[in-house]
């Protein structure tokens, strides 16, 4: 590739576009590709594509089949989207979703992830309300009375629940579940409708409602929740606001990488 080939007009160097355009060519269904159909795709001649091809295996961008000369990606591409992958953190890539939630709520929005057996709450953007919760930024509350973390639980690996399960589940206010068979069924009925609910359970006062956060791997890496008092919070509103709150979730759970399986 000629790295001092003139700029085109829009100020890109066309060679680098093509090279580029090369690598989208190849797709799942057609993982592998010759001179002649890559030609073709990026309407040059063979000896261009040929050219480009060339200079994209010797950097490590594409493989040529030794058995019959035609190419695919090479694994470096892999790596690149790994870097990709790391530096994706779902506390930055989430912030658009939780604003929309939170317009289109009217509610408070977290984002929170799990450590050990409690939730830490990364984001918090409040609502416009004159009643709404304090600002939960930073701290750290109980997974199990929590609708955020029991969202993180109930699609969490069993050595997670295990671990909350065998410590202390202390009341934080009158109306706290604390028996542990009756969470347990809990968890069981959240996976089954994906999203848990929070009454008073946590705050006097106050409901919350929350979805877990898949990544690439599928694994529950955080979840998303929305909170508010009880008096906003009546039941037909929960049901609008768990659809609202799933729908996020699922968004920035797409993503992270996230596909979810088809039913």
């Amino acid at each position: 590739m000629n790295a001092h080939k003139s700029p085109t007009p829009s100020g890109q160097l066309s060679s680098v576009g093509s090279a580029l355009r090369l690598l989208k060519a190849f797709t799942a269904e057609e993982p592998e590709l010759g001179i002649t159909d890559l030609a073709k795709r990026l309407g040059v001649a063979k000896s261009t594509a040929h050219r480009l091809a060339s200079t994209l295996v010797a950097e490590g961008f594409l493989e040529q089949n030794a058995a019959d000369g035609r190419y695919r990606l090479g694994v470096l591409l892999f790596s690149i989207g790994t870097l990709v992958r790391r530096r994706m953190n779902v506390s930055e890539q989430a912030v658009p979703h939780l604003q929309a939630l939170c317009e289109t709520s009217g509610e408070t929005v977290h984002l929170a992830v799990l450590h050990d057996t409690e939730v830490v709450f990364l984001r918090n953007i409040e609502s416009k309300q004159a009643i709404r919760p304090r600002s939960y930024l930073g701290v750290r509350k109980p997974a199990f009375c929590t609708s955020e973390g029991r969202a993180l639980l109930a699609f969490g690996p069993p050595q997670q629940v295990s671990a909350v399960m065998r410590s202390t589940f202390a009341p934080r206010t009158p109306k706290t579940l604390t028996d542990k068979a009756a969470i347990t069924r809990l968890l069981q009925k959240i996976r089954t409708q994906g999203y848990a609910v929070d009454d008073e359970e946590s705050e006097v006062g106050m409901r919350g409602i929350a979805a877990p956060i898949f990544d690439a791997r599928g694994l529950a890496v955080a979840s998303v929740g929305v909170v508010g008092p009880v008096q906003r919070f009546t039941a037909p509103r929960q049901r609008a606001l768990a659809a609202m709150v799933a729908a996020t979730a699922q968004a920035i759970s797409a993503h992270l990488g996230h596909q979810a399986q088809e039913v």
